[in-house]
């Protein structure tokens, strides 16, 4: 017995003096602090960049471009013009005519769309925006549900649709152009 307490005794651990001590225990507690603040610092940016991601992928970018068209039936004239910026700003005008009188001839017609289109450029750095909402396919008024723009994203085709008064609702295709021209 007296063999397994000498073993003992000479294994014994040697404590570190109490400034070792203290040293190693602040060491800790300045490393416990700093994993502390900067864990919190990335929490946050997580959280933001969360935050971000999830609004992006909520809301579907409009098409960026120009896009210009018209639409002509036996009572009806439109010209249309449309811009998409980069930030989503949507600028619209489309000048018509209604031709509830006698029928035109095809030179009254053509000289009639020629004014709309002049009266067109003439306007259009005057146009202002319009807020609208996109789902990725469908432009309508902030809470509205009535289409003002369909896009086809896979054919890359946008399309006005016009309305006026207790008429049908009329679809003016546009076609994508890098300046907008005098003719429609």
């Amino acid at each position: 017995m007296a063999e397994k307490r000498r073993k003992r005794v000479g294994k014994k651990k040697e404590k570190p003096n109490s400034s070792e001590r203290n040293a190693v225990e602040n060491s800790r507690q300045r490393t416990s602090r700093c994993l502390m603040r900067h864990s919190s610092q990335i929490v946050a940016v997580l959280a933001v960049l969360g935050v971000a991601l999830a609004a992006c992928s909520n809301n579907p970018r409009p098409p960026v471009g120009r896009w210009q068209g018209a639409y002509e039936d036996p009572n009806l004239i439109v010209v249309a013009r449309l811009e998409i910026d980069s930030s989503g700003v949507v600028r619209i005008s489309a000048p018509n005519a209604i031709l509830d009188s006698a029928p035109m001839s095809k030179k009254e017609r053509a000289d009639l769309h020629k004014s709309l289109d002049a009266s067109l450029a003439q306007s259009w750095s005057s146009i202002g925006p319009l807020p609208l909402e996109f789902d990725g396919h469908i432009f309508h008024k902030p809470g509205g549900v009535a289409p003002q723009l369909e896009w086809d994203d896979a054919a890359k085709k946008m399309v006005l649709v016009f309305y006026s008064g207790n008429r049908a609702s009329v679809h003016v295709p546009l076609d994508s152009v890098g300046d907008f021209s005098s003719d429609s």
